[in-house]
């Protein structure tokens, strides 16, 4: 299976990748792993493979909750919208 992953180059030679690309793979992954365990497909612990994947979607849902503090809120930057009407 392919998939592209958009990648921004940063000055310092790094490469970034785009949060919901990383959350959205952390799920898929923790799903994929319930998927098999649950139709017998590996001899995996159910209950180890449980507890993995909740700790990926938890990871997946904290780096959510961190990106949403970082987004403007509506009227941030020359404070027009945020100014009582006259």
């Amino acid at each position: 299976m392919n998939a592209y992953v958009p990648l921004v180059s940063v000055a310092d030679g790094g490469l970034l990748i785009p949060a919901d690309e990383v959350t959205a793979l952390l799920r898929r992954l923790a799903g994929g792993w319930l998927h098999s365990v649950y139709d017998g497909e590996t001899d995996l612990d159910p209950g180890t493979t449980l507890g993995l994947a909740n700790a990926l979607v938890e990871l997946a849902d904290q780096i959510d909750v961190e990106c949403i503090g970082f987004m403007p809120l509506a009227g941030d930057g020359d404070g027009e919208e945020d100014a009582p009407p006259a």
